[in-house]
């Protein structure tokens, strides 16, 4: 489909790229991707995908936004606070780019209807801020053959992997199972810095844009750590999947979507 004159003006740095062109903006424009999660991670990679010129953007999540959330969830102002966050996100990304298309879930996704939901979509990022969540998405991606991103934020920390199916290990292949009870605070605990959110999110966003235009070599067998104390950035490699996994081995134990509760951690501020 060629691109109007508004269209190559508004894409034309993309279009000057050569890893990138008329033809990747044209596979953006007819691209797919779902964020679960409106918050520190959901908030800068819809941006960025609404600027990028993704053509349809889902938007999952059940929660309004409060006061707390403004020193990271960029898509939100002050007068959003109360609104629900999908439809913040939404106004945010039509600001933007009216080429986009934005399709809202107010609802928690679990087992009853997250395959349902991410069928419709070319790329998956998690943005959410729990491991039950975390699990379930991973297994709905590899049971639905879906690649996603996954990402997580904590105090200065931030880490993420992409998985895409056949190219590498899931986050189950990585993490094995739910962590246990007082292991790992969450963010409302613990703290995170709210430009953490941005240098991930932003991270994902690159992955599916890569993804979705063939272009360059995506964390797939890696894992991306960054420390924002030390501002220091490594990739481990991992292990292949030994064909044991749980989830997307050869002879897999989990069939069935469960929905986990998520652990709790008592720490103390």
């Amino acid at each position: 489909m060629p691109l109007s004159d508004e269209q190559i003006e508004r894409y034309s740095r993309h279009i000057l790229l050569k890893e990138i062109g008329v033809k990747g903006q044209n596979k953006l424009l007819k691209a797919k991707v779902l964020i679960i999660g409106a918050g520190g991670l959901g908030c800068p990679s819809a941006l960025y995908l609404a600027a990028a010129g993704v053509g349809t953007i889902g938007i999952a999540d059940a929660d309004v936004v409060d006061l707390s959330n403004l020193q990271r969830q960029i898509a939100h102002t002050t007068a959003d606070i109360g609104k629900y966050k999908v439809d913040s996100v939404k106004e945010s990304i039509n600001a933007i780019n009216p080429d986009v298309k934005v399709v809202t879930y107010k609802e928690f996704l679990d087992s009853s209807n997250i395959r349902e939901i991410i069928r419709e979509y070319d790329f998956v990022l998690d943005g959410t801020d729990n491991f039950a969540a975390k699990f379930l998405i991973n297994d709905a991606c590899v049971m639905e053959k879906k690649p996603f991103s996954h990402a997580g934020i904590l105090r200065f920390n931030g880490q993420l992997m992409t998985y895409v199916p056949g190219q590498g290990p899931c986050y189950r292949c990585v993490f094995k199972e739910m962590p246990p009870k007082d292991a790992i605070p969450t963010c409302k605990q613990a703290g995170v810095i709210g430009a953490m959110a941005g240098v991930i999110g932003s991270l994902q966003a690159m992955e599916a844009v890569k993804f979705i235009t063939g272009t360059g070599k995506l964390l797939t067998g890696a894992l991306l750590t960054y420390n924002g104390i030390n501002q220091d950035f490594h990739k481990v490699k991992l292990p292949p999947c030994n064909g044991k996994c749980a989830v997307c081995g050869n002879n897999p134990t989990i069939t069935e979507l469960v929905d986990y509760e998520q652990p709790t951690c008592e720490l103390k501020l």
